[in-house]
């Protein structure tokens, strides 16, 4: 039988040790790395081959920009797994997304896109997301109240973001936009979930008995729809379809997710993602067929269809405990 091995250190742990003695890490919770996961590493410059490359991914001998670990981002821990994608026309990829678990208590994920045009808005979101998922991750250990600890786990991203503009200030005379993100979440425990969100990331359940949305956007667009102003297929095609009502940053004042807790009576999976894969499948019976595939299924389809977006993909599997 192979050893068990402490994830932080590597050292020796036994099958009963809660923390690992060695660095003191608690062995029951799993995340991903913070600061976010990344792709492999440019070895070799991608035109000539050089493995010269400098701190900012350029190669010494032609000068060719390599691409960034973060372009192209897979992830998996346990039954959880994710993808996020550069998709084909941006420049970088912004998205981000956390998630991890607590053994027998439960599952945090959380995915955050962060606004194109604002500044720093990669490390917006990566900020959101870690801040998240460190406090729902507490939550699970404590048993604290899941619609609680979402919005506190909203109130620790607004505050890493805020963070971004007192350690790096925006450019003199007020050229910078304030670094900001969306964000979607799920908190799993054994028969139930709550998701939280702010902005127009979405969550969706998909299952064979049925699917769908579990969120509403925070947009102006979605907004007139729910007024009757416009109807779903104008807010479509419609120029404030992506202006967002709310979200986290600096500059968006105090603000509390939307929160809504669910209890699945069969298994399925809940789907978190950026707007990369929605605008090309907005509704759930667009996602039913990719039900039983892996997140890299979800972001191809976003990518055949255009990748005109960062693409990001987290599926939280869920097995309903069976009634003791």
């Amino acid at each position: 039988m192979d050893t068990l091995k402490c994830p932080e250190c590597f050292a020796p742990v036994a099958p009963e040790d809660r923390f690992c003695e060695a660095c003191g890490h608690n062995l029951l919770v799993r995340r991903t790395p913070l600061g976010g996961p990344t792709g492999p590493a440019q070895a070799s410059c991608i035109l000539c081959g050089s493995p010269d490359i400098d701190d900012e991914d350029y190669c010494t001998q032609c000068g060719r920009h390599q691409p960034s670990a973060r372009d192209r981002v897979e992830y998996t821990l346990g039954a959880v797994s994710g993808v996020s994608d550069r998709g084909k026309r941006r420049a970088r990829n912004e998205d981000s997304m956390a998630f991890g678990h607590v053994a027998g208590k439960g599952v945090a994920a959380v995915v955050c896109d962060g606004v194109a045009s604002s500044e720093r808005a990669e490390q917006a979101s990566q900020a959101a997301a870690d801040a998240a998922v460190d406090v729902l991750l507490n939550a699970l250990i404590d048993t604290a109240d899941p619609e609680q600890a979402m919005i506190d786990a909203v109130a620790a991203s607004c505050f890493a973001v805020e963070q971004l503009v007192e350690n790096e200030p925006l450019e003199a005379g007020g050229r910078g936009v304030a670094p900001s993100c969306t964000f979607v979440s799920v908190l799993v425990t054994g028969d139930s979930a709550t998701i939280g969100w702010v902005g127009d990331s979405r969550a969706y359940w998909l299952s064979a008995e049925g699917s769908k949305q579990l969120t509403t956007d925070d947009t102006w667009a979605a907004q007139l729809v729910a007024e009757g102003v416009l109807t779903e297929e104008q807010a479509r095609t419609d120029r404030r379809a992506h202006v967002l009502s709310r979200w986290i940053g600096a500059d968006a004042g105090r603000v509390e997710p939307q929160v809504a807790t669910l209890q699945p009576s069969s298994p399925g999976v809940f789907v978190l993602c950026s707007d990369g894969l929605h605008n090309y499948r907005p509704q759930p019976e667009d996602l039913q067929p990719l039900l039983g595939s892996g997140p890299e299924e979800f972001v191809k389809v976003a990518l055949d269809a255009g990748g005109h977006d960062n693409i990001t993909v987290v599926l939280v599997p869920f097995t309903p405990q069976p009634v003791e």
